[in-house]
């Protein structure tokens, strides 16, 4: 379902609600579930630096591949072939097509791409939990205190998701299409306890990234409220939008307070996006071949990154495509990987990653897109040098590997060097705020760029340094 990260109208201060406006007169664009679609919530007025706008970079759009529960640094891009067993683990190193460069043997689509990546083999968070570390990544601001798991978004720590530093920068403008998209579900500690960072936060509710939760690996997948009812044509469609306009003026003269002006802005998206057959169209994955979706694998997380290409041709300018949980596998299926390392890598979470993630850098080249699509690799932290006693590797903050591709970055690079055990660095570490900053300079925004927040108070973008060894 698709739907907008935000609170619900404030009753206190709407004497109608959106539900009874809705209902007035049966209209309710009857069967077309727009509150559904995006709920509103209070807005703030825009106020977008005029330096916000200066091209400082190639790409157009980003995709995101977060991979939570955090991708071990051992197996993936910083093998350690030389090290004891207990810190090499029981995967041996493969070369690349980039001379001295080896990754994890259970990378070998990924080896043969590496002329288009840049390697970050020392990244830093200092943060050994979750949602904390991940707030952080997500964010560039480290979560105050580090390292608490189970938390949640709430003051202090309420920096902007990237994908809301987006929408704020972007600004919707004349596109349909929302700026920021994460699919195919929210990041959440077990018991759905969502981590903080994936909101607006300090910019507001109005700049939440719109959130679509499905399954694209479905048949016949469809986006929910994005189709019409097979009941309803297009002339019947526009009366009743035509009536629902009606509604809106007698409203308005009704009251004029911010929930009013930010359901006026969230329906007129919805609307935007039934009415529109270019976005509905990108969600349509029957237009690609059974060859393409193939290429990148049949389960849901595959098919979502298959989706997020398709969502930055549509015009979303940022997608975050976040690991899936699989059914009856330990940790959800996710790579949180305490114990069974070895067997759930070697089973399904490298193959499907290899394979998804290889075939997305491959069709973006093919379409000539990857040089102005930024694609992002990473997870909220790495893993422990050392097996612990269930065969396992545990939480680790402390260096950890990343990749970036296409959108400016120079590919064929290492950036970062950690020690023997790939536990620490030895040069080049970098952080989330340093990411951050990188990320929206490839996108064309300086990191001095000023984000102003609810209250008024101007905010650099990020207070990082644009990691410019790999431009």
């Amino acid at each position: 379902m698709l739907r907008h990260f935000g609170n619900n109208f404030d009753r206190h201060h709407d004497p109608l609600s959106r539900r009874e406006w809705m209902q007035l007169g049966g209209v309710g664009i009857a069967g077309l579930s727009l509150p559904k679609l995006v709920s509103a919530s209070p807005t703030t007025p825009n106020v977008v630096p005029a330096d916000a706008a200066s091209s400082i970079g190639k790409a157009k759009s980003a995709i995101v591949i977060f991979l939570g529960g955090g991708p071990p640094q051992h197996e993936t891009w910083d093998p350690k072939p030389n090290a004891p067993a207990e810190i090499r683990g029981g995967f041996g190193a493969i070369d690349t097509q980039t001379p001295g460069l080896m990754v994890g043997e259970l990378m070998p689509l990924t080896a043969r791409l590496t002329d288009k990546i840049a390697v970050l083999r020392a990244m830093v968070t200092n943060d050994n939990a979750h949602s904390s570390s991940g707030y952080q990544m997500m964010t560039g601001i480290p979560h105050i205190p580090l390292s608490v798991e189970n938390a949640t978004s709430k003051a202090p720590n309420l920096a902007p998701h990237w994908g809301a530093v987006m929408r704020y920068v972007k600004q919707q403008g004349s596109s349909s299409f929302p700026p920021a998209v994460t699919l195919p579900n929210r990041i959440a500690n077990t018991g759905e306890i969502v981590w903080p960072g994936q909101t607006g936060g300090f910019l507001g509710p109005k700049y939440d990234p719109w959130l679509l939760t499905c399954d694209p690996s479905q048949p016949n997948f469809t986006v929910p409220d994005l189709a019409f009812p097979a009941e309803l044509p297009t002339d019947r469609f526009e009366k009743r939008v035509a009536l629902l306009d009606h509604i809106d003026r007698q409203r308005q003269q009704l009251s004029a307070s911010s929930a009013v002006i930010s359901f006026n802005r969230q329906k007129q998206q919805a609307l935007d996006l039934l009415g529109g057959l270019s976005a509905r169209r990108a969600f349509d994955l029957s237009q690609e071949s059974e060859a393409t979706r193939n290429r990148y694998g049949r389960t849901r997380w595959a098919q979502s990154v298959l989706l997020s290409r398709r969502l930055v041709e549509a015009g979303a300018s940022l997608v975050q495509v976040n690991w899936c949980k699989v059914d009856g596998e330990p940790n959800g299926g996710g790579w949180d990987t305490h114990d069974k390392h070895n067997d759930l890598l070697k089973r399904f979470l490298m193959p499907w990653m290899d394979q998804a993630y290889s075939a997305l850098l491959t069709d973006l080249s093919e379409r000539g897109l990857l040089d102005e699509t930024l694609v992002v690799w990473v997870g909220e932290f790495g893993h422990t040098p050392k097996f612990n006693a269930n065969a396992g590797r545990d939480h680790w903050g402390q260096c950890f590997s990343i990749a970036l591709a296409g959108g400016g970055v120079r590919g064929g690079v290492v950036h970062g060097k950690s020690d023997a055990h790939a536990a620490f660095p030895v040069s080049g570490a970098v952080e989330p705020r340093d990411l951050l900053a990188t990320i929206f300079h490839c996108l064309g925004h300086a990191p001095d760029t000023e984000l102003v927040d609810t209250e008024g108070r101007p905010i650099p973008l990020s207070r990082g340094r644009v990691i410019t060894e790999i431009l």
